[in-house]
Order: C-alpha cells, then sequence, then structure tokens
C-alpha cells in the first residue's frame, strides 16, 4: 500500500510539472504583454515627448505634430539632406514610421522596407507578394498604401489583395496574417492600419467601383484573430441585423438599396480617444454615388459619410455625426480626424477636428458627437451654411441634379482636402490643411462604363474658372473659424502636411519643392528642389540625439494622377526619380543632377489610319478603366507611364499581352481579361490617335509643359 501510495504520489507530482510549467509561462507572457501594452501605448499617447513615429499621425489623437524643437525657425535655414534612397517603381504616397534606430516605409504593392533612421542603410526588405495573391479588380482602383503602424515590437501593413500583416519589427519575418476582405470582389486596402491598447484595425476601398458594403475590423494585435466588426451601411434586412446600429440605420435608407452594396468604406481615417475608450471611425461615400439610384426616395443613408465612434474593446456603437445626409457627391469622410482640447467660450472642451472632402472644416465634441462649429474652408457651392442647432447642411436648390439639369458643384470629387493629411499644433492651436479648389459641372446622366455601372451620374468638362485646380496651404484657427494664414502653392494637388514644435510647417507640392514655413506666419523660410512631386506627409524623429526630417518623393496613383490638375507641371514615372529624402542640420549628402526636362515625344507609327468611331470606342473604354492611372485623355500623370509614348501599344501581341494577359502585373498593371479582341483594337486605336495628336502637335490644353521647382 506504501509503496503504491508513494509511486501514485510521484506520477501525480510529475503530471504536474508540465501544468505548473505552463503556468509560469502563461503568467510570464501575460506579464511581458501587459507590460508591452503600457508602453505602447505611453509611446502613442497625445501629448508625449518621445523621439519616435510610431503610427500614421504619429499619436492617437493624429495630429502629425512632431514635440522636437531641434530645428527650429531660428535654424532651419541649415537644414540639409543627410541621406536618400532611391525607390524604383512604387507608390511613393506613404508616411513612413520610425521605432527606436529604425525607419520603416512601404512602396509599391505593401513591400516593406527598414533602414538605419541615421543612415538610410537597409536593415530588412518584406514583400507581401501582392502579385501572386490578387484576384479580380483590386488593383484598378488602388495600387500601394499609404502607411504602416508599430505596437509591441511587430510593423502592421495592409495589402491591396485584402490582407493585414503583421511583421516582426527586428527581423523582418511575418508574424500573421489575415484575410479581411472577401477575394475578388471589389474591395482592397490603401489605408494605414491603426493599433491601439493591443489591437489593429483596418478598414478597405473598392466602394467607388463595385457594389460593396464597407466595414471596419479589429484584431487582436498579438495574434490576428477577429474581435470585433462594425459594419457602415445595412445590409438585406430579410438576413437580419448585425446590431441594433444596422436595424436602426435600416430606417435611413429606400428601396432595395443592398442589392448595391451600399459603400461607405473607411478606408483611411482612425483615431483613438484612451481617455473614453472610444475608437472613431471616419467613413466613405455612397455606392452608387448618385442617392437617386441606390436609395430612391432619399433618406440620410446612415452611416454614410460620418464620423462614427464606437466602444474600443466591443465595436459597439455610441454615437455619430454625419457630415452629408443622403450623400450623392463622392463626398466621404475619411480625411484625417484631429483629437485636441481646446477652449471655446471661456471653457475646456475636448474635441475632434475634420476637414473633409465637402469644403467644411468641422469641429466636434468628442465625448459626444455634438458639432460645435463648420466654417467654409474653400469655394463651396452645394450649401450655404451648416445649421449648428441641428448638425445638418442647408442645401441650395438644384444640388442634387435632378434628371435634366446639372449642377456646377464645388468641391467636386477630389474634395477641398482630400486623403494627403492635415497637421494641429499645440502650440500654435491652429490647424493646417492642403486645401484644394477644383469644380465640375455634375448631370444626371447615363455613363455607365463597366467599373462604374450602375452609377447614374456623370460629370461635365471640369469648369474653366481661375480658381479652377489651385491649391493653398491654409492655417486655420478651430476656436475663431478663421484662416490665420495662406500660402499658395501650385497646381490641383498638394502634399500632406508636418508641424513642429519649432514653430514650423513642412510641406511639399508638385513641382518638387519641398518647404518649411514659419507655423505662426506663414513665411516660408527654407526650401529643398527634390527633382518629382511629393504627396507624401513628412514625420520627424529623433536618433543620436538628433532631430530629422523624412519624406517619400514621386507622384503616387489613385486620383492624383489626374493629368488637368497638373498645372503645366512636367510629370514622367520613368525620369523623375521616386525616393526616400532624409533631413538634418548641416548634412552633407547631395542628390544626383536632375533629369532633363520631361517632354513627351510619341514614336513613329507608319501604319497608323484615323477612324474616330473605333478611337472614340476605345476613349469610353479608356475613361473606364485606364484613366484612373494613366491620366485625362491619356496624358500621362506621372504615377504610371504616358501610354502616347510607350511602345507597348505599338506592338499588337505585346499590347495583349500587358494589358488582356497581366505580363506587367507584378509591376503594378492590372490584368483586364474579360475586355474583347474588339476592345483591344479599340483601346488601341485610341491610343494611337492621342500619339498622332502629340506627333502633329495638336494643340491639347491637357497637355504638360516641362515645368519644375529649381530653386
Amino acid at each position: 500500500m506504501t509503496m503504491r501510495r508513494s509511486m501514485t504520489l510521484l506520477l501525480l507530482g510529475l503530471s504536474t510539472l508540465p501544468f505548473a510549467a505552463w503556468q509560469w509561462a502563461n503568467a510570464a507572457n501575460s506579464e511581458a504583454s501587459t507590460q508591452g501594452t503600457a508602453a505602447s501605448n505611453a509611446l502613442l499617447a497625445d501629448g508625449n515627448s518621445n523621439d519616435d513615429w510610431p503610427g500614421f499621425g504619429r499619436t492617437y489623437g493624429e495630429q502629425h505634430y512632431s514635440p522636437l524643437a531641434e530645428i527650429n525657425d531660428g535654424n532651419v535655414g541649415r537644414l540639409s539632406l543627410a541621406w536618400y534612397r532611391d525607390l524604383g517603381p512604387s507608390n511613393p504616397a506613404s508616411i513612413p514610421i520610425k521605432i527606436g534606430d529604425t525607419l520603416y516605409y512601404a512602396t509599391g504593392m505593401s513591400v516593406v522596407d527598414a533602414v538605419d533612421a541615421r543612415t538610410g542603410k537597409s536593415v530588412w526588405r518584406y514583400d507581401s507578394r501582392v502579385a501572386d495573391h490578387v484576384v479580380g479588380t483590386e488593383m484598378r482602383a488602388s495600387w500601394g498604401i499609404r502607411g504602416l503602424a508599430w505596437w509591441n515590437g511587430k510593423i502592421y501593413v495592409g495589402t491591396v489583395d485584402g490582407r493585414l500583416i503583421a511583421i516582426d519589427a527586428k527581423s523582418g519575418k511575418e508574424v500573421w496574417s489575415v484575410q479581411t476582405t472577401p477575394k475578388g470582389n471589389g474591395q482592397f486596402i490603401t489605408g494605414a492600419p491603426r493599433v491601439f491598447n493591443g489591437k489593429v484595425i483596418i478598414g478597405q476601398g473598392g466602394g467607388d467601383n463595385t457594389p460593396t458594403r464597407g466595414y471596419a475590423t479589429a484584431y487582436d494585435a498579438e495574434t490576428g484573430k477577429q474581435l470585433w466588426r462594425f459594419w457602415v451601411v445595412p445590409g438585406d434586412p430579410k438576413l437580419g441585423f448585425e446590431n441594433p446600429a444596422m436595424e436602426i440605420a435600416a430606417k435611413t435608407w429606400k428601396g432595395e438599396w443592398w442589392k448595391f452594396g451600399g459603400g461607405g468604406e473607411p478606408w483611411n481615417a482612425f483615431s483613438y480617444d484612451p481617455e473614453t475608450n472610444t475608437i472613431l471611425i471616419g467613413t466613405g461615400n455612397g455606392y452608387p454615388w448618385n442617392q437617386q439610384v441606390r436609395s430612391p426616395g432619399g433618406g440620410d443613408n446612415l452611416f454614410l459619410c460620418s464620423m462614427v465612434a464606437v466602444d474600443a474593446d466591443t465595436g459597439q456603437y455610441k454615437w455619430h455625426y454625419q457630415f452629408n445626409p443622403g450623400e450623392s457627391w463622392d463626398f466621404n469622410s475619411t480625411m484625417d480626424m484631429q483629437l485636441a482640447d481646446l477652449t471655446i467660450d471661456g471653457k475646456p472642451r475636448k474635441v475632434v477636428m475634420t476637414a473633409p472632402k465637402n469644403g467644411f472644416l468641422y469641429v466636434i465634441d468628442r465625448t459626444n458627437g455634438k458639432l460645435i462649429s463648420a466654417e467654409k474652408i474653400a469655394r463651396v457651392t452645394w450649401a450655404t451654411h451648416i445649421d449648428l442647432k441641428t448638425g445638418r447642411p442647408v442645401e441650395v436648390p438644384g444640388a442634387r441634379f435632378p434628371p435634366g439639369t446639372e449642377f456646377a458643384m464645388w468641391p467636386m470629387t477630389a474634395g477641398a482636402h482630400s486623403w494627403e493629411p492635415m497637421a494641429y499644433s499645440p502650440k500654435t492651436k491652429l490647424v493646417y490643411i492642403p486645401k484644394i479648389e477644383q469644380g465640375a459641372v455634375y448631370t444626371n446622366g447615363d455613363y455607365v462604363g463597366p467599373n462604374w455601372k450602375p452609377v447614374g451620374l456623370t460629370f461635365g468638362a471640369p469648369i474653366k474658372d481661375p480658381l479652377q485646380n489651385t491649391t493653398a496651404l491654409l492655417a486655420w484657427n478651430p476656436v475663431t473659424q478663421k484662416q490665420a494664414w495662406k500660402v499658395d502653392t501650385v497646381a490641383g494637388w498638394n502634399g500632406g502636411v508636418l508641424a513642429t514644435a519649432g514653430n514650423l510647417v513642412f510641406q511639399g507640392q508638385l513641382n518638387g519643392r519641398f518647404s518649411a514655413y514659419a507655423a505662426d506666419s506663414g513665411k516660408e523660410l527654407w526650401h529643398f528642389p527634390a527633382q518629382a512631386a511629393i504627396l507624401a506627409a513628412p514625420i520627424s524623429y529623433r536618433v543620436g540625439g538628433r532631430q530629422y526630417v523624412t519624406v517619400l518623393v514621386g507622384m503616387g496613383l489613385s486620383p492624383s494622377t489626374n493629368s488637368y490638375t497638373h498645372g503645366g507641371i512636367a510629370i514622367d514615372s520613368r525620369t523623375q526619380k521616386k525616393r526616400v529624402l532624409t533631413f538634418m542640420l548641416d548634412g552633407k549628402a547631395k542628390l544626383p543632377p536632375a533629369p532633363p526636362p520631361f517632354i513627351a515625344k510619341a514614336l513613329p507609327d507608319p501604319d497608323y489610319r484615323a477612324d474616330a468611331a473605333l478611337a472614340k470606342a476605345g476613349q469610353n473604354l479608356f475613361n473606364s478603366n485606364c484613366l484612373v492611372c494613366h491620366g485625362w485623355n491619356a496624358v500621362g500623370g506621372g504615377g504610371a507611364p504616358d501610354l502616347r509614348i510607350s511602345p507597348v501599344m505599338m506592338a499588337p501581341p505585346s499590347f495583349d499581352a500587358v494589358v488582356r494577359g497581366g505580363a506587367l502585373v507584378a509591376n503594378g498593371m492590372p490584368k483586364f481579361g474579360e475586355l474583347t479582341p474588339q476592345d483591344l483594337l479599340a483601346l488601341r486605336q485610341y491610343l494611337r490617335s492621342r500619339a498622332a495628336d502629340l506627333r502633329t502637335a495638336k494643340p491639347d490644353p491637357l497637355s504638360p509643359v516641362p515645368t519644375q521647382d529649381k530653386n
């Protein structure tokens, strides 16, 4: 009995060892996770004074503000190049992040590079191999990623094919990957992930081109496990609603909206308020754009074009503010939302500030969603003002362009402020906005190209107006809702903005001029000729006791490539280098000489014969499928090659292999396998006709002239 009992106790003791070890390991992991969460939260907290730039807008409040002041308004004239890296074929619209000694950035089809922040020397590269995964039309409306996120030793990136990936920050090895969108449904990711309190959130795009239903999803930052999902618009009522918010939203839609998807993709803007444990989600426009098609009979169409507040732990709805009820103009509200503490009417207010596409700057109480103020920052023709009692816009007659009418809309679909980030300085209490002025004539037409059906909306030709396709860097006082100062910038697009504690604001322009302005006055204090267009926002950080400023240079894709907005600036994807530029005081690096000014020259085409009808059919195909990357009237926008001078179109087999066969998918050129041989013939005829116009020097108001910043 004694021996048996002793053996039993021994076996029991042995059996408890693995459990005890598991308990110890689990407790250690839990403690490490808790410590990692606390450290990461501290690094991302608003108002911190650390040396890093760990997220898209640096901190949870998305202010795009650096507390560093070694580089300031008194010595910025000594700012010069510390190092640079050529990027090759890529989409340089990304905002880098920096942790410790390492700078991280994403280019092209979600390729992530880690480099030494002081020297630019490569540490590792991670290729998400989008070309091996992409299905359907995802690449056609987006190519590239606008930013990264960091949390507890991991880097997070989204991909065009809809994956969210965690990468080990030290080794560059993939930690986990999840598919956040259904494959082949036209949804994609181009926005930066955001990480908060151990969770990573991501949205998606696609609502301009395909009948999709938008949502935002939160995942466990350590494991990739899905934690919650917030749907932006309701689905088919017969299938039930995911939560009470969707049931409420469904009452604001008419007809059979779910057959169109509804849209609402929250592709870009998220902010986190730790005080209330709230995630703010900026939502997109409707699909189709025209409400008369997707929701006949009207309705507010919640939660399109809104700021939606949800519980960060559960995703449950808290409150919302809708900028454009019943939206019908592509006025998506996915522009950055900046948290701040302001004194308004003598009282401290916790606010969120945003300038969505529609032309107003909004100040909203972030604790309850109540509107505090809203004023125009650009020309606005669709509304007279925002009613402060109801929070609703007061629309002008005709703004919804009833059938048989047209309306001169300012701003147009580009918005008065697009995805290029604005910045807020807690020091000056000013918001710095990359403002756009563009208008177009809206009509209720039948433009139903394959990527747009059934939109039921057309644009007329861009409005001829002195204000058309102009931009400015606008300093705005959110308390008084008045302009503090303004600097006119060139062409119809300008770059994202960085503000610093050194009383500086940094911004780039399409002509390659990268400037530093006095944050309090707008006086230009320094500039650098970057030799290529700049759309991305800069960042600033400190490493080795020195402050640096980094920006990605080069024209990216999406609407920025619409060549009619370039204001005569010549932009070329082949000759103008896309680079990472990093600056410091008294830097010693030099760029190679700039290439000669780009002048488009068409190749000889002795077999070309004019065919107006065939070229017109090809133009329709081009506008539906190719314009977004290759520019209006096939005048290259810089993000992709100018097809008027491309040798590919000269040989039918090569043209077929690239367009229908997908021979250049790995380079970012989508496959258009659905086009018929007759479609291909028409498309090639149109491009050859545009090349013929170029050879004969036929006047083309959209053709660029060689203009670059050389100072």
